[in-house]
């Protein structure tokens, strides 16, 4: 994914995820269900919000789900923006395992879970196609790249497992990739800039602190150089 940018600082997109919740402590599956943030996902929401205010977001983008409504908002009282809402943030729809833990998933229905584990593309009853998630996020990540041609950083708020998919569909990256990934911690982000002749790239994964943009990178040497 590559695009020129006519002018303006560095574009940057951080896909950031939503603050704990009642079922992430009890590991159920969430999919679309709307649980709140519980009282430490607020305080990870007010923390993280004040250091990704020190990027300046020119937008913040969210899924309309109130975990993750609630995260974006945190930002949104600090930097004056009014998030937007979008549907394709949300996380996957996961059918007949919302509410369930893998465990529950595994004992009420063991002939899907044991697809669900070993087949590609497999739909859940009532769930979206993995594949149907990554084109969404990809939509979206793509628009909103696209949006910070003129530089500057763009805030996408959402899910854990659905912003890990997007991020690969994003790099049009193989499906096996993922397992190179970890799950994302509640309240951390990821970082994406855009190099000027090598595109986008992933400079910081999972995070909770903010990366030291003073150090120059490796990749900050030209394309072509004397060995």
């Amino acid at each position: 994914m590559h695009h020129m940018r006519t002018g303006g600082t560095r574009p940057r997109l951080v896909l950031w995820r939503h603050g704990q919740t009642e079922w992430n402590v009890l590991e159920k599956a969430q999919g679309h269900a709307d649980i709140p943030l519980d009282a430490t996902g607020r305080r990870q929401a007010q923390q993280a919000a004040k250091l990704l205010a020190t990027f300046n977001p020119r937008f913040i983008w969210s899924s309309d789900l109130e975990r993750a409504r609630h995260t974006a908002a945190e930002l949104a009282r600090l930097t004056g923006l009014q998030p937007v809402l979008d549907e394709r943030l949300r996380e996957y729809h996961v059918g007949i395992r919302q509410g369930t833990t893998f465990g529950e998933f595994r004992q009420q229905h063991p002939d899907i879970h044991r697809r669900f584990f070993t087949e590609d593309n497999y739909r859940v009853p009532g769930a979206e196609l993995p594949s149907e998630v990554n084109q969404r996020m990809k939509t979206v990540m793509v628009e909103a790249a696209l949006a910070l041609r003129e530089g500057g950083t763009g805030v996408l708020v959402g899910h854990g497992a659905a912003l890990r998919s997007g991020l690969l569909a994003f790099f049009d990256a193989p499906d096996h990739m993922r397992e190179m990934f970890a799950g994302m911690a509640n309240c951390a982000w990821t970082v994406l800039e855009e190099h000027a002749d090598r595109g986008w790239q992933i400079i910081d994964f999972n995070a909770q602190t903010l990366p030291n943009t003073s150090v120059p990178l490796a990749d900050d040497m030209p394309t072509e150089h004397d060995t």
